[in-house]
């Protein structure tokens, strides 16, 4: 299947010269035994993922079989990178900082899980409807999936297949290589549901698993795809190098934003009217429905820029990037506000915490979340510019961060197959669970009792949250 894959993602990226960068550093990755390393590309990210599954079945097994012979070299770097992890944790744990790995988490009991069994290729986005019990999937296989999610605990519908609606993202086949679905956003409602595919097209879809309007115009893979608050405009940003605003009544593209030099790979509105974009071009632009150049140009970035995240105010906007930084950047100005450098490797997201001014835990600071490859999550105080906390707990690339409704934890997961609950009080993991895959995102429902994974194998969780 891998190879199959493979073949395809050859053709497309002869086919397509944007990608040669993409295939130097594949080369180069693959030589320093990086394979786990995701591009920004979903496509490519889930190619590796799953040969750095491969990779590590199979230096498990070497280790059980030949616990005496070194000489493996995959198998030495695994081991080095292991200790050195172990290393770390302990040091931590002697200089009693605020960023040990505690021994008292507790794993969550099967108990609290509902597994969500139905797609036949790697789930690489979930999203929680606001209006309550229904959770989206999007997956390789070119479907999406609405799971009606039971109020109260898992353990009353153990089976979770049974409340399931598939949307086809081609007529009859699924697991065309063209139709992944790469992303998906519900509206502020929780009425209709947005889809970003491979294939170029974004799709509505309503509760009922009813195809509402299939939007076509971009030339080239969706990325990222958002609604505004008022719902009556999508935001889509493709490897075409554009993002588009679709007016969602008159099912028509309202306006193309054609400024970056390179694949768009994250937009974030701002308000009903203006957004922010970001590219691998190393820019982030900020555009203006009805205005036909940039209303600000933000340049620093030294490297593709993974992700662009406006605070619950929409008066700062954070980035992180290929570059190893953060950065945090305000109307008021042209250079960044703050650089946030502790990162050692990409910084692959960031997000707000729903916290501060304007949102209902005024109260509590707000703080920003970084994940990265170098495997930790890191907290910053943004008024600061500085480090709160470093999470240590994870061994691989971390994919993805969600706060809890209420900022009182922040959910991680990675491609170690584990998800983290974080207390943001005490900069400690209080719950994990480990499932059978690399983990592509997480996400808590509104209110913040259950919190949904997706994973590499096929699967998605559901965990019931009670501390």
């Amino acid at each position: 299947m891998i190879k199959e894959k493979r073949k395809n993602l050859q053709k497309d990226r002869d086919k397509d010269k944007e990608r040669e960068s993409y295939q130097k550093k594949d080369k180069e990755l693959e030589k320093d035994h990086e394979g786990e390393r995701a591009r920004v590309k979903e496509k490519e990210r889930q190619e590796r993922e799953k040969e750095f599954e491969k990779d590590r079945e199979r230096v498990e097994k070497n280790k059980e079989q030949e616990k005496q012979h070194e000489d493996h070299n995959d198998r030495d770097m695994v081991t080095d990178q292991e200790e050195k992890i172990n290393v770390k944790h302990e040091e931590n744990g002697a200089s009693g900082e605020p960023m040990d790995i505690p021994t008292t988490y507790v794993e969550i009991p099967s108990s609290d899980v509902t597994i969500l069994e139905g797609h036949t290729s790697e789930v690489c986005a979930c999203a929680w409807s606001p209006a309550g019990s229904l959770l989206a999937s999007g997956s390789g296989d070119s479907t999406a999936r609405i799971w009606t999610i039971a109020e109260g605990s898992s353990r009353l519908s153990q089976n979770g297949s049974s409340n399931v609606l598939v949307l086809k993202h081609v007529k009859g086949r699924t697991n065309e290589k063209s139709k992944d679905v790469t992303t998906l956003h519900w509206n502020g409602e929780g009425t209709l549901l947005a889809t970003g595919s491979y294939d170029g097209q974004a799709r509505i879809w309503t509760t009922n698993g009813e195809l509402r309007s299939t939007l076509s115009k971009h030339k080239g893979p969706i990325f990222s795809l958002k609604w505004n608050k008022k719902g009556d405009y999508l935001l889509t940003g493709s490897c075409d190098k554009t993002a588009i605003v679709w007016d969602v009544k008159a099912e028509e593209s309202k306006q193309q934003f054609e400024f970056h030099s390179g694949p768009t790979l994250d937009v974030d509105w701002r308000n009903n009217s203006s957004f922010a974009m970001s590219s691998t071009d190393n820019m982030i632009y900020v555009c203006k429905i009805g205005e036909t150049r940039p209303i600000k140009t933000f340049t620093g970035h030294q490297g593709e820029v993974n992700c662009v995240k406006w605070d619950p105010t929409g008066s700062l906007l954070a980035s992180c990037s290929d570059d190893i930084s953060a950065k945090i950047w305000s109307m008021k100005q042209e250079k960044y506000v703050h650089d946030l450098r502790e990162h050692s490797k990409e910084i692959y997201t960031i997000r707000w915490s729903p916290t501060g001014p304007g949102t209902n835990n005024a109260n509590q600071q707000l703080v920003l979340a970084s994940a990265s490859f170098d495997s930790t999550v890191k907290l910053w105080d943004v008024e600061l510019g500085k480090l709160l906390y470093s999470l240590n707990g994870h061994r691989d690339p971390v994919y993805s961060v969600a706060f809890s409704p209420n900022g009182e934890f922040l959910a991680s997961g990675s491609l170690d197959k584990s998800m983290h609950i974080w207390s943001l009080k005490e900069g400690k993991i209080v719950k994990t669970y480990t499932g059978n895959g690399g983990i592509f995102e997480v996400c808590w429902n509104k209110e913040g009792d259950k919190i949904a994974a997706c994973f590499a194998n096929n699967t998605v969780c559901v965990l019931d949250f009670r501390m």
